[in-house]
């Protein structure tokens, strides 16, 4: 993609974000702003209400005609919960549940929730205080109160739903972009190889100390195989039932040998063959990137040993140095693509390492243990074929 185009996209999907992000803001300030009015015109319904009742608390003679309209307000209002306390102290629960109005307790603490929520009104006439109101919101008032939470957490997780679907946009565009430039790289060694392949042959017919030219071929066959290794990338690979003991020596070896004489290579397995199903180049390459972050991590002098166990249907692979160590808090940021604590490389080594362990072959990799300046263990654990 054009860089131009690639940025219009970038800008096109930030204004997509903070128009969708407006639009809910708006819903949500008027969600606000209406129950803001729908509060008032509750407390202008509770006031008449309380008029009501005032016009009631005054009457001393119980024949007296109070009027139609007065009565119908006391009696039409069942929606609001209330407690009315007169000047003798008696209290009259309204529009409650009956549990709660035998419950002298429970009183006295919706008589505090009612304060918080809405200001009491006094009941007076002619300027003598009859009684006080407490008032609380209505089921709707209530259920309309938690509404801008709930807003709020669609907004949240909204933006979470666009911000994980732009990273996995950029980490499958990142992704084809390596496929891409790996395929390349194997295209283009391969042409270099032919011709190593071809002069092997030639020095063969001469008159060349047979060690030379052996050593030179396990190069090209190394060669080979790293070419191999880079056209499979992107692509689901084959696995085939191998020893995995032998595929691990086989790359345990050629990397001794091509290392420092500061490195002392242990290697200890069983005697019997283990059969797992793995892809011979890519699991390689798991073994290689391992052995050479060890080498990195000793800066080239101290212990390695590769182990290799059966631990119930699995075998297990560790790989251990005498390294500087992994801080606790890294162990699996160390797997992170572009992670590293080197000045050189690119941090993809263990992420290609989890990619081919986890994603290819369904096994499983971490960091077993590790001590700050004593070392650390790299653990793979694959099930076992047969």
């Amino acid at each position: 993609m054009p860089l131009t185009a690639a940025r219009h996209t970038n800008i096109a999907k930030w204004i997509l974000i903070g128009m969708s992000v407006l639009v809910v803001s708006l819903i949500l300030w008027n969600t606000y702003a209406f129950f803001q009015r729908f509060k008032e015109e509750e407390r202008i319904k509770m006031q008449i209400w309380a008029s009501a009742q005032a016009e009631l608390l005054q009457t001393s003679d119980l024949d007296k005609d109070l009027g139609e309209l007065p009565l119908k307000v006391l009696t039409n209002n069942t929606s609001t919960p209330m407690i009315l306390v007169n000047v003798n102290g008696i209290i009259t629960p309204g529009n409650m549940s009956d549990k709660m109005i035998k419950d002298p307790d429970m009183i006295q603490k919706k008589i505090r929730d009612f304060s918080r929520e809405n200001e009491p009104l006094e009941i007076s006439y002619k300027n003598e205080k009859l009684a006080t109101l407490y008032y609380g919101n209505s089921e709707v008032l209530t259920k309309l109160k938690y509404y801008p939470i709930a807003l709020i957490l669609i907004i949240l997780l909204f933006i979470t739903v666009i911000i994980l679907f732009y990273r996995t946009s950029k980490i499958s565009d990142q992704n084809k972009l390596w496929a891409g430039m790996a395929k390349e790289t194997a295209h283009q060694i391969g042409t270099p190889l032919s011709s190593l392949v071809g002069w092997a042959e030639i020095l063969k017919t001469q008159d060349t100390d047979p060690t030379i030219v052996t050593e030179i071929e396990k190069d090209i066959t190394r060669l080979q195989t790293i070419t191999d290794r880079f056209s499979k990338i992107g692509s689901v690979p084959v696995l085939t039932p191998l020893d995995v003991i032998e595929e691990t020596r086989t790359t345990f070896d050629y990397l001794k040998q091509r290392s420092s004489r500061l490195v002392n290579f242990e290697f200890s397995a069983p005697e019997e063959a283990l059969m797992v199903k793995i892809n011979r180049q890519l699991f390689s390459w798991t073994i290689e990137n391992l052995v050479k972050n060890a080498i990195d991590a000793m800066k080239g002098k101290g212990s390695l040993r590769v182990e290799i166990k059966r631990s119930g249907k699995n075998a297990v692979i560790r790989v251990t140095d005498t390294g500087k160590g992994i801080p606790k808090s890294q162990y699996k940021t160390i797997f992170s693509p572009g992670f590293t604590t080197k000045k050189r490389g690119w941090g993809l080594g263990l992420s290609l390492v989890q990619r081919i362990i986890e994603d290819y072959h369904e096994g499983k990799v971490r960091v077993l243990h590790s001590d700050m300046g004593k070392g650390t263990t790299m653990q793979i654990m694959l099930k076992i074929a047969f």
